[in-house]
């Protein structure tokens, strides 16, 4: 039996196995709550799940780290086997108590078969992991026995075919030594000449290297010192352009300064004259409108200085307000 057959053992044991423990789980929750609803208070009842819910998780942690066990080849002692059958000697009683209390012997066959069937499911299972566990351990020494020997007898062919190779190689060697000496004496004489002429040749290309270096090193001292005064230029220009750009800014920032106090002069003496004693001509009075509406007055204020109606006077607030900002820049449109 190859590695896949037991494999596929181990799969349909744990996937029966498990069948079987999530079957008798179901049927002893079902089977025990109401049990346990009717031997508890009222206001408890919702209890009642919790006993065979806490039975079946035990079940599980036995199933499940018995299968771990017997896989590894360990024995977890007697306490495993004390919680295994106290657990499914637990489950039986809890399924069995209900018919046995009221004295149904079918009662007490029928509710017996999952909880006993999950103990002799638990130690099948466990029996046939282990035998498993055995059978595939004493296979695979087997194989590594048969390995280590196949891998001796190759080792013992290679060292054969070496020590045969090793001894060819140095009878060929010492028929071949005299030969290699004679040849690399020959060999070192050529070599010393071609050895004069290359270090002769390396001095010159030496120095006609140390030559073009020096003078790729003065171009490029020259090319760092033209780059630097190229980067003096461009800062001093930067510089240059910075400063009339600030004084470009400044002489504006001077003529708009100069333009407000200049319209807020001309809107001072435009709303200086107080009220007016009659009607001033139009151009007059929508100049003092505009200043009225750039300071913020009143439409009858602004009535009063220039002497018209305040219902003329609302109109060019409201065209004022629909066309022209407030502030200077309406002052500077009014008395422009």
């Amino acid at each position: 039996m190859n590695s896949v057959q037991i494999r596929s053992a181990e799969r349909a044991l744990s996937v029966g196995t498990w069948l079987i423990v999530a079957g008798a789980m179901l049927y002893s929750v079902l089977t025990v709550t109401p049990l346990m609803a009717a031997h508890t208070p009222k206001k408890w009842d919702w209890t009642a799940p919790i006993l065979p819910l806490v039975v079946d998780a035990a079940v599980v942690i036995v199933v499940r780290l018995d299968s771990v066990l017997a896989r590894l080849g360990g024995h977890g002692g007697r306490w495993p086997v004390v919680l295994r059958w106290m657990t499914g000697c637990m489950t039986l009683a809890l399924n069995i108590a209900d018919s046995a209390l009221r004295k149904d012997l079918v009662g007490v066959a029928v509710h017996a078969v999952a909880p006993l069937l999950l103990i002799v499911t638990a130690e099948t299972g466990l029996a046939y992991r282990r035998a498993i566990t055995a059978a595939v351990t004493r296979l695979e020494a087997e194989q590594r026995a048969e390995r280590e020997a196949r891998e001796q007898k190759a080792a013992e062919r290679r060292e054969a075919a070496e020590k045969r190779a090793r001894e060819e190689r140095e009878h060929a060697a010492a028929l071949a030594r005299e030969q290699r000496e004679h040849e690399a004496a020959l060999a070192r004489e050529h070599a010393e000449r071609e050895e004069r002429a290359r270090r002769e040749e390396r001095d010159r290309e030496e120095a006609r290297e140390r030559a073009e270096r020096e003078a790729r090193e003065r171009r490029e001292r020259e090319r760092e010192q033209l780059e630097r005064e190229r980067e003096r230029r461009e800062r001093e220009a930067a510089q240059r352009r910075e400063n009339e750009r600030r004084e470009r800014e400044e002489a504006a920032r001077r003529e708009q300064r100069e333009r407000q106090e200049r319209a807020e002069r001309d809107r001072a003496a435009l709303l200086a004259g107080g009220p007016a004693t009659e009607k001033l001509p139009e151009d007059r009075a929508r100049q003092i409108v505009h200043a009225a509406y750039a300071t913020g007055l009143p439409v009858r204020t602004a009535a009063e200085l220039c002497g018209w109606s305040i219902g003329w006077v609302s109109t060019r607030y409201q065209e004022l307000r629909d066309t022209t900002p407030t502030g200077p820049r309406a002052l500077e449109g009014a008395v422009s």
